[in-house]
């Protein structure tokens, strides 16, 4: 017998994908909160043996084997592990994002989206509503997450971290998405770890660069700074943007920073800078930017519904964002959309 399918009808493909997609989420994020691949990271490899057994992995994590059995296989139909001669291996995708001892590793954010955003997102429905992020209704606190998140200094070390291997796929791409070798000091307002500030030291050789951050965010940074090939060119400064004064430059970053804020806030901000710069100074911005019918793209939106959740502020579009420079004396505004999921702003004071 042949089942012939109503054309007339659309494939449900789209919804079942979205009703399994916090499924395949919450199993990384499981498996990266139980250390399944680090404790596959931490064994020598040899030309005989590589990686772990099921048994050897749930000794290791104090789990159920035949749970866990379920998990490793979840996250070998997902490409983290291979299964292989009874034993699990990490993917090279595993070994680099979701292992503690590498550098490019997103293991801060993905445990924040876990630990955090997870529950904040439960609520989103309440936050649709009110328009106000979920902090106290999902943690009891009012927060946001600068306040409410890093309760201790290894729970900012490593969100920090996962920002900072986030950093590394994107801001080598926005510091040359203009030319900015005309520029002689930047100050990146916000920095964190200083990947955007070293990325564009790296990439012009003239260039000196400031990492600002409030004074118990900078311990990362520092280390990040000496690490780096243009330490020379590269210092930290302790400082709150909002209530201080701004260190002299003729170029200041903002990265993932304006997407924080409300519409005062950031006006706020955006006059600031632009009374500290010289003319012909400018301002680099680094966000997820909104098409203009503010549709898309998907990943823009999503950011903009977590923005939601747990901030004060959300994504714009081009547009947007060109009113606010233009409102604070920005009359020079260029934007690229780069292939990288942050894109870039250069306003010009002239």
């Amino acid at each position: 017998m042949h089942l012939f399918r109503d054309l007339t009808i659309p494939p449900p493909d789209i919804v079942i994908d979205l009703m399994e997609g916090f499924r395949r989420s919450k199993a990384m994020f499981a498996a990266v909160s139980l250390g399944v691949f680090d404790q596959i990271e931490k064994v020598p490899t040899t030309n005989e043996q590589q990686g772990l057994s099921l048994l050897e992995l749930s000794g290791a994590s104090c789990c159920n084997p035949e749970s866990l059995e379920i998990l490793l296989n979840s996250c070998v139909s997902m490409g983290l592990l291979i299964h292989k001669n009874g034993r699990y291996e990490n993917t090279a995708i595993a070994r680099t994002y979701l292992c503690q001892s590498s550098p490019r590793r997103l293991t801060g954010y993905i445990n924040y989206s876990n630990e955090v955003a997870w529950g904040l997102w439960a609520n989103l429905e309440d936050a649709v509503r009110e328009g106000t992020h979920r902090w106290k209704q999902t943690f009891g606190s009012e927060g946001p997450i600068f306040s409410s998140f890093f309760k201790t200094p290894e729970a900012m070390y490593e969100f920090l971290m996962g920002m900072n291997g986030f950093g590394m796929i994107t801001s080598p791409v926005v510091v040359q998405a203009f030319d900015l070798s005309r520029f002689k000091h930047l100050v990146d307002l916000g920095g964190a770890t200083g990947h955007l500030s070293i990325a564009a030291c790296d990439r012009y050789p003239n260039l000196r660069a400031s990492v600002l951050d409030l004074p118990h965010a900078l311990d990362l940074a520092n280390e990040m700074v000496s690490n780096s090939n243009s330490r020379d060119r590269l210092a930290t400064i302790g400082s709150d943007f909002f209530s201080d004064p701004l260190p002299a430059a003729d170029l200041y970053a903002l990265g993932r920073i304006l997407h924080d804020w409300d519409k005062s806030k950031i006006q706020q901000l955006l006059k600031k800078i632009f009374e500290a710069l010289p003319i012909g100074g400018a301002l680099l911005i680094a966000e997820k930017i909104l098409w203009e019918d503010r549709t898309g793209p998907r990943g823009a939106l999503l950011q903009s519904l977590n923005m939601l959740v747990c901030t004060e502020g959300k994504e714009r579009s081009f547009g947007e964002y060109a009113s606010l420079l233009s409102d604070a004396g920005f009359l020079q505004v260029e934007c690229v959309r780069t292939q990288t999921p942050i894109d870039a702003i250069l306003a010009t004071k002239i």
